[in-house]
């Protein structure tokens, strides 16, 4: 038997203004005797904050309070002594910096009492399932973006080295154009190793510890990685290629990261065909999220269940420093 799905007329409206009717509309078609139990397989983008960021403050917030203040290490002078003269006193003060808890995410679905009765899967499990991995795409998505810029600036651009002053990490408009190898002396191209090489300089002028190093890169980049030199297992120091197992590891110090959630193009305030690449630690970035709720409770507009979800969490970038920062293009 199939229900008649709500429609405009329908007096109260069962989906509220902000809703949206299922289509296909499920009432009535999941009928056991009709429908495979077995869905299709669904894949997800690969996130990676957990990797590139750490949760040192989650805890101070998860209770109360919409914000958390970091203090920072003051950066103490050491001074000249001399016998006979007066010791001069310093009094260290540091900056402090604010972590909001302003950003917030949900969901909110309905499964009527019918399609309930007639589905011949547990539609709530497989809906939450899809949420939880929505919720890390979406977020990742956002804050990956928000990173965009925030890198300290001799991490990133044409003259990037606090130090050096001299290495190319591109800008948009005039990005790197990356290679696998042998780039035969191109003006404006380099070798993925080159640019891996570059943005570890970068972070060991700014005196950024080796140890926990990461690297986030486009999926077009991790393939010219097994298409460098480093395809050859003598060179890496593996016992098997990158090649022969398919993983990147490390490399020049950093774990390397695929996402396709990293911003490019024009949606990201870059040119076509542009990409950012980031490298750090994860003391450059900091997260946390104050509330992560998924709970059911009868709807009072009628009969059935709802389903909703709220994840409510703020990031803040605590170092510059240890960020680097590179826009490229494929060569």
């Amino acid at each position: 038997m199939a229900f008649p799905v709500a429609g405009a007329g329908t007096t109260p409206p069962i989906y509220p203004t902000g809703s949206a009717t299922p289509t296909p509309a499920y009432s009535g078609t999941f009928i056991p005797v009709l429908w495979s139990t077995k869905l299709i397989e669904k894949f997800y983008a690969s996130t990676v904050l957990a990797a590139i960021s750490n949760t040192d403050y989650e805890g101070e917030i998860k209770n109360k309070g919409d914000k958390v203040i970091i203090r920072t290490k003051p950066t103490i002078t050491i001074k000249d002594y001399r016998s006979d003269g007066l010791l001069e006193v310093e009094r260290p003060s540091s900056n402090i910096v604010e972590l909001p808890i302003d950003k917030g995410k949900y969901f909110n679905l309905i499964l009527d009492d019918v399609m309930e009765v007639q589905a011949d899967l547990n539609m709530m499990n497989m809906w939450s399932d899809d949420a939880a991995q929505q919720f890390k795409i979406v977020v990742d998505t956002e804050v990956l973006k928000g990173l965009l810029g925030t890198a300290d600036t001799w991490n990133r651009g044409t003259t990037a080295g606090a130090i050096s002053k001299n290495v190319n990490l591109g800008v948009t408009g005039t990005p790197l154009q990356v290679v696998a190898r042998n780039p035969a002396g191109t003006a404006g191209k380099v070798e993925i190793v080159d640019l891996l090489v570059r943005l570890g300089q970068v972070l060991d002028e700014q005196n950024i510890p080796e140890t926990g190093r990461w690297v986030v890169l486009p999926a077009w980049i991790s393939s010219q990685i097994k298409m460098s030199e480093l395809r050859d297992a003598s060179l890496t120091g593996d016992s098997v290629s990158i090649l022969r197992n398919g993983r990147l590891g490390m490399v020049d110090r950093f774990t390397i990261y695929v996402s396709n959630l990293l911003p490019s193009g024009t949606a990201a305030g870059l040119a076509a065909g542009e990409w950012v690449v980031y490298a750090g630690t994860q003391h450059g970035l900091t997260f946390a999220s104050q509330i992560n709720k998924v709970e059911t409770l009868r709807s009072e507009m009628t009969f059935g269940t709802l389903l909703r979800g709220l994840q409510v969490y703020g990031y803040k970038v605590l170092d510059g420093k240890a960020l680097a920062q590179a826009i490229v293009t494929p060569g």
